[in-house]
């Protein structure tokens, strides 16, 4: 008489032994004792010097004077950047986790062509000047281009390949468009060099206020979709199986992606990077199980963003570096490494 073996432990299924459980749960309390270190660094720390004394003053004694004007601002940017990179590594995760590669970042879908196509249209053809202006079309086209990927990549009946070649297609000829209009408009040049960089030198309360709920909305979508992208992981029947929705998850994964992409792309600019690095060195340490990923990556993002935009303020005072070089310098290599070592993995 055969009898079936019983099934192989996943993610899924079968929980983590409890000391393991214990070192990832400290883990993420180390991590966010590190993003508070980095906040204060972010507050601190910038291209124009400030004593500990006028820090302090502005932080808790607010009376109008330079000082106090400075740390106003910087800290805005701070939480700007703990909200843009928390929503940017959620989002790389999520994709990654969506596409069944470890290499996938937002852009693999066209979210940040979208958004920097609706801006420059926006600047060109109905003249928006402001950064509030922008913001609106930013997020609409990274929605639109979202919605797009998923029509064109199978809607209901959707694979990782297909949307991943979709998003690709559609990134190209939207870079294309970009680039041609602003080749025969000066001034829109000249309105998105900054802007295309990325950079949280520009935010102020009303830029946050404004986006603020997508990243809400996107945090929690997000976070409750990691039980039913663990069971897609072992396979589409082995989902099915586990009683997951594959078409609603992956709907929903889309949506959660393109809502926290879009809003911290129209806030911020096209920063790369951040969702590629993040959740792929988190998974080294937590393993395949996105119950974990997806809270480190919403931790340890904004760490390496806020640290980035320190950086950049402190190698080239009195003037700046925009943090999308610094991560863009920063992510080239480490990028070049990551495919390296999957690649000797495989062989």
């Amino acid at each position: 008489m055969l009898v079936d073996s019983p099934p192989e432990p996943s993610a899924e299924t079968a929980p983590a032994p409890p000391n393991r459980r214990a070192v990832r749960a400290v883990g993420l309390l180390v991590a966010l004792v590190l993003l508070v270190l980095v906040a204060l660094a972010s507050i601190a720390i910038g291209a124009k010097e400030l004593s500990s004394g006028q820090v302090w003053h502005g932080l808790f004694e607010d009376t109008g004077t330079y000082g106090d004007a400075v740390v106003g601002e910087r800290i805005s940017r701070t939480l700007l950047g703990l909200l843009a990179g928390a929503a940017l590594g959620l989002a790389g995760a999520v994709l990654q986790a969506l596409t069944r590669n470890p290499l996938a970042d937002p852009g693999l879908l066209g979210i940040n062509a979208g958004a920097s196509a609706a801006v420059v249209t926006a600047i060109t053809y109905f003249g928006v000047t402001s950064l509030s202006g922008y913001v609106w079309f930013a997020f609409a086209g990274a929605a639109m281009v979202g919605a797009l990927v998923w029509f064109l990549g199978g809607s209901r009946g959707a694979t990782p390949v297909r949307l991943a070649l979709a998003g690709t297609a559609i990134s190209a000829a939207l870079y294309g468009y970009l680039q041609a209009v602003m080749i025969m408009d000066d001034a829109a040049l000249s309105k998105m060099r900054f802007w295309t960089v990325g950079s949280l030198a520009s935010a102020n309360d009303e830029t946050i206020t404004q986006v603020l709920p997508f990243l809400a909305v996107g945090t929690v979508v997000a976070l409750l979709l990691a039980r039913p992208l663990n069971a897609m992981a072992m396979g589409d029947d082995t989902a099915r199986a586990l009683g997951a929705n594959l078409n609603r998850t992956r709907a929903l994964s889309m949506a959660a992606a393109t809502v926290l992409c879009g809003a911290a792309t129209a806030a911020c600019g096209p920063i790369v990077f951040v969702g590629l690095m993040v959740p792929h060195v988190v998974r080294s340490f937590t393993g395949p199980d996105l119950r974990w990923i997806l809270p480190y990556a919403t931790v340890l993002s904004p760490v390496l963003l806020l640290g980035a935009d320190v950086l950049g303020r402190m190698v080239a005072r009195p003037a700046e570096l925009q943090v999308g070089i610094v991560t863009a310098i920063l992510g080239g290599p480490a990028f070049i490494f990551l495919v390296r070592r999957r690649r000797t993995a495989q062989l």
